[in-house]
């Protein structure tokens, strides 16, 4: 792949932002138990005193209900102000969330230089999800100068940690040889330990490196496995390939109105398979289709 597209891809994937959830210590059990079953009403009135007085664990969590509207009305600047109190006390999550919303202009004008300001300073406290944002600045420019070399040595002290897209991004660094030697055999362990906890795109690109026999032998068995639990996230790209793959019976056997009812929800028709089809069949699989994805992709299998 180019490398252009390369980094396309890893702007694509490293756009996918979360905040932080802080966990309370004991004396806050009670935010604790409010919060696992969304009682968040009974969570801010626990908060809120608690970040008043000047608890950075307390102004953390509500930072992160402003921001997601937990409780509260969503409110970027009230989230950026509890984060920016946790913060200077050095919570984090707090400077792992500041330096989120300064990416992405939440709150704050958008400023690269000071949400990697933020990330190191939770890099330095060992924070995963900042190593890995870290990690991202370097891979795509963002205030400072594109490394792929750093931005590998970021990653992989995430991914080391467990994040999931640290260990897909360093399997695309391996497969492509950028800021790290080519490396099919890696690239598959990276992608692997991603995929294990629910990556779409390192599901994908296993299935890819199997459908292409690129660090693994050629197989269309596996290959179709690891597209279809990737389409069965919302992945367009592996929707369209287990489309295909059902039409032309690779991998699986051939399936005309699974093909049509794949094809369909990665909104991509094949001008053959209608063809082949009786108009029963095509209406059976269009109300596949739409059951597939008013089921989030949990039902999209037979009817």
């Amino acid at each position: 792949m180019p490398y252009h597209i390369f980094r396309g891809l890893i702007i694509a994937m490293l756009t996918l932002v979360v905040s932080h959830a802080v966990a309370f210590a004991d004396p806050r059990e009670d935010a604790n138990t409010a919060y696992d079953r969304g009682d968040y009403a009974t969570l801010l009135k626990l908060l809120k005193p608690l970040a008043t007085q000047g608890d950075p664990f307390a102004q953390s969590f509500l930072g992160v209900m402003y921001e997601n509207g937990r409780g509260v009305p969503r409110d970027y600047d009230e989230a950026v102000k509890w984060y920016r109190l946790a913060a200077a006390q050095g919570d984090a999550h707090a400077q792992y969330n500041l330096g989120v919303m300064y990416e992405n202009g939440k709150g704050v004008p958008k400023d690269y230089d000071e949400a990697i300001k933020w990330y190191r300073l939770a890099v330095a406290q060992g924070d995963a999800d900042a190593q890995y944002n870290l990690g991202a600045m370097y891979a795509n420019g963002q205030g400072v100068p594109t490394d792929g070399k750093e931005a590998f040595k970021w990653f992989r002290l995430a991914a080391e940690q467990g994040n999931a897209n640290a260990q897909y991004s360093l399997g695309v660094m391996y497969q492509r040889g950028w800021g790290a030697p080519k490396d099919y055999a890696d690239a598959i362990k990276m992608y692997r330990l991603a995929a294990e906890q629910g990556n779409a795109d390192a599901q994908y690109n296993i299935g890819w490196m199997y459908e292409h026999g690129q660090g693994v032998p050629k197989d269309d068995n596996e290959a179709f496995k690891w597209f279809r639990l990737a389409a069965e996230q919302g992945n367009v790209t592996a929707q369209y390939n287990v489309g295909v793959m059902y039409a032309i019976g690779r991998g699986v056997p051939n399936d005309n109105v699974l093909s049509y009812m794949w094809l369909s929800v990665a909104k991509i028709n094949l001008a053959d398979v209608p063809s082949k089809m009786t108009a029963a069949e095509v209406t059976q699989a269009q109300k596949m289709a739409k059951r597939c994805e008013e089921s989030n992709y949990k039902q999209c299998g037979e009817p």
